[in-house]
């Protein structure tokens, strides 16, 4: 099943007077329990893809549909819905509030929620760690974690409401060699028990670990990538 489609995809930014071409034509398909890896280098217009996919930014140009829904005809209150209930965030930056305990950073967007309210909110929100191995860290703040930790507590806040779609920019950006094993085995656990998975990075190392590679280039898709045992086999943008 298709859950992310775009088609003709464009977004411009004036810059200082110049015009900026972030996404110049994006046709892309997602389908449901994939793991994508989109990688470029910096101002490839990975980023600025990600910010629409997660319905943060709209285009101005094209159609995205979301699980058939075009986006572009949603109101706020539905954008916010699907940002808290349907598309799950990472952030290389963590994003945890200090001074806040693991547990508490991971409730949030149970707290934030306007439907389907969870009964017992700590509960879900163990539960979310205990997923990605920290729970025993559950009671511990930011600056008592590692930054792997840190970036597992992300992890679990983004599973804490179920989402169909997990998007992850640059997770592995402030971690070491061996953390970013750690944390990508973790997304591809994950991606095994049916969660889809957009991640945005410029390693390939790090993108050999997703199922299919969409290759960016000035805001355009140069090569979509199927991997196979670490090798990379050319397939046809969808």
């Amino acid at each position: 099943m298709k859950t992310i489609q775009l088609k003709d995809i464009k977004k411009t930014f004036h810059i200082g007077g110049e015009i900026i071409r972030a996404l110049d034509g994006i046709t892309l398909t997602v389908y449901r329990g994939d793991f994508v890896a989109i990688i470029g280098t910096s101002g490839s217009g990975k980023s600025t893809l990600m910010n629409i996919l997660g319905c943060l930014d709209q285009a101005d140009e094209g159609e995205y549909l979301l699980e058939g829904v075009p986006v572009s005809q949603l109101d706020k209150n539905a954008l916010a819905d699907i940002r808290n209930q349907r598309i799950g965030f990472v952030f290389q930056g963590f994003n945890l509030l200090p001074r806040t305990t693991a547990l508490e950073n991971v409730q949030l967007p149970l707290i934030y929620r306007r439907h389907n309210r969870i009964n017992d909110p700590v509960k879900k929100a163990e539960n979310a760690l205990d997923m990605v191995g920290l729970a025993d860290r559950m009671h511990h703040e930011p600056n008592q974690l590692s930054g792997g930790q840190q970036q597992r507590v992300a992890i679990a806040r983004a599973l804490v409401t179920d989402p169909a779609i997990i998007l992850a920019d640059e997770p592995s950006g402030n971690l070491d060699s061996r953390t970013t094993e750690e944390i990508l085995a973790l997304f591809q656990q994950l991606n095994d028990n049916g969660i889809t998975i957009i991640l945005v990075t410029h390693e390939m190392d790090v993108a050999e670990h997703a199922k299919h590679v969409v290759d960016f280039k000035d805001g355009r898709i140069i090569n979509n990538y199927g991997v196979s045992h670490r090798r990379y086999a050319l397939r046809q943008p969808a």
